[in-house]
């Protein structure tokens, strides 16, 4: 691992901070002082300790361009989200449905492993897909009802969307 300069540590704590704040915030859904007091000296030592571990980002990901990305992405995400269960839920629901399950492969642009992590979970978290695994920029994917084995139109429909925005975020 590379070493970090003071700035780029600055920024990761910050990030991490500002993130494990808001975290402690909504698990303790209060706003009072004692609270807040104990939550900012929490979350500070948790953010120095973990600063080369967990964070992959500088403070630059608050520009608000990134910031509107970022909002479009769980927008899209979520809108994935709920397509693709009403799929699956319809395969179950009406067993007569074919499946044809199938893994497929496809690449992609993305170059840090955060960006390539946050694509792989959002594979996953959507029904009917899996991420299997991720070579370099290959991506193996379990897919419930494979349309087909063409490697970009795959992507098209499983990836693209989160790819093309992830993109202007990382």
């Amino acid at each position: 691992m590379k070493n970090l300069t003071f700035s780029e540590k600055l920024g990761r704590f910050t990030v991490s901070w500002i993130f494990l704040m808001l975290v402690w915030i909504a698990f303790t859904s209060t706003f009072a002082s004692q609270e807040l007091i104990v939550g900012v000296f929490t979350t500070m030592v948790i953010a120095l300790l973990s600063v080369r571990l967990f964070t992959c980002c500088t403070i630059s990901i608050f520009n608000p361009v990134k910031v509107f990305w970022m909002i479009w992405y769980l927008i899209i995400f979520l809108k994935a989200l709920v397509e693709s269960n009403f799929d699956v839920a319809r395969r179950v629901l009406t067993p007569s449905l074919p499946i044809n399950p199938g893994i497929v492969k496809f690449k992609t642009k993305l170059q840090t492993h955060y960006s390539k992590m946050v694509l792989a979970n959002s594979i996953t978290l959507t029904p009917g897909t899996l991420t299997v695994d991720v070579v370099g920029d290959t991506f193996y994917i379990h897919w419930i009802d494979v349309k087909t084995t063409d490697p970009e139109k795959a992507f098209t429909d499983i990836a693209g969307q989160f790819e093309n925005i992830l993109l202007k975020i990382f």
